[in-house]
């Protein structure tokens, strides 16, 4: 009877949650570099992002999550030459192909995130043989990646070094390698050479040449969904029968893709997806990420496996936010005993008891102890990125100046200690509630180095940790304890708004329409040229010239309806342009 009822259980949460597949994700899934997503739009949180939303959204079940096991050298080397190899162990080689400053570079974090991923690929091919259906990997399709070379992200190939691994293990039918993303997969053509057993097609937006063995199409610049997915059924009948197929559901095709030269929706890359799944049905497959460098691009991961468990063309809602889901999820684990005590009280705290004259170690807001925080940090993964980062030995501080309560994070790299993080918050009154006021906030990466692709900003002494969203999601937490109505902040410089675009609002609507119609109107000008524009005055709204209003923004925990019509009238009525 209990087996029976187990059964059905089961039966019944597949019907809810749709057809079951494996999908492969790793913590180490998340890129550890600080600067990858300044300098080239690329989110390392994507597949935390996605798996959170497919599970949280009850697409997966958490039984369908599979732990990637780490590649062996032995299997990257019957693709890759020992020379590139070698060079994996060399920073400035690992720079140059994630276009990255070399010292934002950790080799062993960088080589172990890489090597995890391509066994994530070839656990998923295997999977995907044994079952004949769809597998998902959450980071993977490094297709720039030749047997001698890397570049674009890629400094080895995974599906070359999988289909290399199960040929091995006894597999011999036909092997098909669809590639989606945004630009041809020349790594791939490269290791493949002269196979007659590996079909290969191709539809990109960039002409890069003919590459051997690819039954590649070219797209036009800003081809919509219609004019895509035509092309792409026309590819999809030439795509021979096969044993294995590969998939690279490439997030770059999306308009406005800082690489890309493609015009899709999210709605027509999921019709992309529901086509190819349905042309690969009955064939073991495995679908990868490839490129992806908008703010959309987990999106579009998300709707792969949306289609890959319903055939679902619904939108994922705008507001969705999986690190929020994240860290609310964690928020329930910290529960008040383990932030303020007993556990976490100090020497400070009990010499204070018995002796009156002793100072007793400030709480944080008047509720949390250095130990508390530093406990909270560690639950929501910012102390594992950081020592991906190369930091380690943390020391917090906690002291009280005129503004507020000040917070310092301290930690130490080739023995030498630096200031991490640094923050000034205090309870204040805005639109009649209380709200977590945000003085002051720097996320410094001191082992980090400006460059031309990474250039100081405005108002910055050294490189970020890129981390500002992390930090956001900790101040929604602790407004969340504190019971308090929301977080406030008045953003200095154009580049700290957009950090906090994603949770924030302005409080006056003109400064909220302003905001965006600057990002409108020169959307196509970096973050980085647009911030240092405004700081110089050569940014004109109506033909005037325009200063930036670091007027307050705020996030409030209970959604409040936005003065659309406001913020929208005045949007209308401005136009921002760049001069000189």
């Amino acid at each position: 009877m209990t087996s029976f009822l187990s059964d059905w259980a089961t039966r019944a949460r597949r019907w809810a949650h749709g057809q079951p597949y494996a999908i492969w994700y790793d913590r180490a899934y998340r890129l550890p570099f600080a600067s990858i997503e300044a300098s080239t739009g690329i989110d390392p949180r994507r597949a935390d992002m996605v798996l959170s939303y497919l599970v949280g959204s009850g697409f997966l079940l958490a039984g369908d999550v599979r732990t990637p096991s780490r590649i062996r050298y032995e299997d990257l080397a019957r693709v890759h030459t020992p020379e590139l190899l070698e060079s994996l162990q060399d920073p400035a080689a690992i720079a140059q192909a994630f276009a990255v400053d070399a010292s934002d570079v950790v080799v062993d974090e960088v080589v172990h995130t890489i090597r995890i991923a391509c066994g994530g690929t070839l656990d998923a091919a295997r999977e995907a043989l044994g079952t004949r259906g769809p597998t998902l990997n959450l980071l993977g399709g490094f297709h720039h990646a030749g047997r001698a070379r890397g570049g674009g992200f890629c400094i080895v190939n995974d599906i070359a070094v999988a289909v290399a691994a199960v040929r091995r293990e006894g597999f011999k039918k036909r092997v098909a390698v669809l590639d989606l993303d945004a630009h041809p997969p020349d790594g791939t053509a490269d290791c493949f050479a002269g196979d007659p057993s590996v079909w290969i097609g191709s539809l990109s937006g960039a002409d890069w040449g003919k590459l051997d063995g690819v039954d590649e199409t070219v797209l036009p610049r800003d081809c919509d969904d219609g004019s895509y997915l035509s092309a792409l059924h026309a590819l999809l009948a030439r795509m021979p029968p096969a044993g294995l197929a590969f998939v690279l559901a490439g997030g770059d095709v999306l308009k406005h893709d800082r690489f890309g030269a493609l015009a899709m929706t999210l709605d027509g890359v999921r019709r992309r997806d529901l086509a190819v799944h349905r042309a690969l049905a009955g064939v073991a497959t495995v679908w990868l990420p490839g490129g992806g460098y908008t703010q959309d691009a987990w999106r579009a991961l998300a709707g792969t496996g949306m289609i890959l468990a319903r055939q679902t063309l619904d939108p994922i809602p705008e507001r969705a936010d999986p690190v929020s889901t994240q860290f609310a999820n964690v928020a329930r684990e910290l529960t008040q005993d383990k932030l303020e005590g007993p556990f976490f009280i100090t020497e400070a705290d009990l010499l204070g008891d018995l002796d009156r004259h002793a100072s007793r170690s400030p709480r944080f807001l008047g509720y949390y102890t250095a130990e508390g925080i530093e406990y909270a940090m560690s639950r929501y993964g910012i102390l594992r990125h950081l020592r991906r980062l190369g930091y380690g030995a943390f020391r917090l501080a906690i002291d009280r100046e005129e503004r507020g309560d000040r917070l310092r994070l301290f930690a130490q790299t080739d023995g030498v200690e630096h200031l991490l993080i640094e923050t000034v918050l205090e309870r204040r009154r805005i639109d009649d509630e209380d709200v977590l006021y945000v003085h002051w906030l720097t996320l410094r990466h001191p082992r980090g180095k400006f460059s031309e692709e990474r250039p100081r900003l405005p108002g910055q002494e050294e490189p970020g940790l890129g981390m500002a969203r992390e930090a956001g999601q900790l101040f929604a937490r602790v407004t969340e304890r504190l019971s308090l109505a929301g977080i406030a902040f008045r953003p200095a410089w154009l580049h700290t708004a957009y950090a906090a675009r994603f949770a924030m609002v302005f409080v006056e609507p003109a400064h909220q329409a302003h905001f965006e119609a600057l990002q409108r109107d020169l959307a196509q000008v970096p973050l980085a040229v647009l911030t240092r524009a405004l700081s110089d005055g050569r940014v004109t709204m109506n033909g005037e010239r325009y200063t930036w209003e670091a007027g307050e923004m705020v996030y409030w925990l209970d959604q409040r309806p936005a003065e659309r019509a406001a913020v929208d009238a005045e949007k209308e009525r401005v136009k921002f342009a760049l001069s000189g």
